[in-house]
């Protein structure tokens, strides 16, 4: 017997959501970067899986934090290299 679990309802795992087009475009001139220069998650990363995300998307995640209240951090989605 076979159990799904979404890892999105994990209280431990973030807010994770895919960006559009325009607002990826509007963060990258924001920083003044490229979407190289983002830190990357990889595409069969759990949380990336769950909400659809494929190589080249932007990820926003939403993180509870003490200081801040809420943090954003985003990740471009690449796939994993091969060993």
């Amino acid at each position: 017997m076979s159990t799904k679990f979404n890892v999105l309802d994990h209280e431990m795992v973030p807010d994770h959501q895919k960006m559009t087009d325009s607002e990826i475009a509007e963060l990258l001139s924001h920083y003044q970067i490229t979407l190289e220069q983002l830190p990357r998650i990889y595409s069969d990363d759990p949380a990336a899986k769950a909400i659809g995300a494929k190589i080249g998307d932007v990820i926003k995640i939403v993180r509870k934090s003490q200081t801040a209240g809420l943090a954003d951090s985003y990740r471009n989605v690449v796939k994993r290299p091969k060993k």
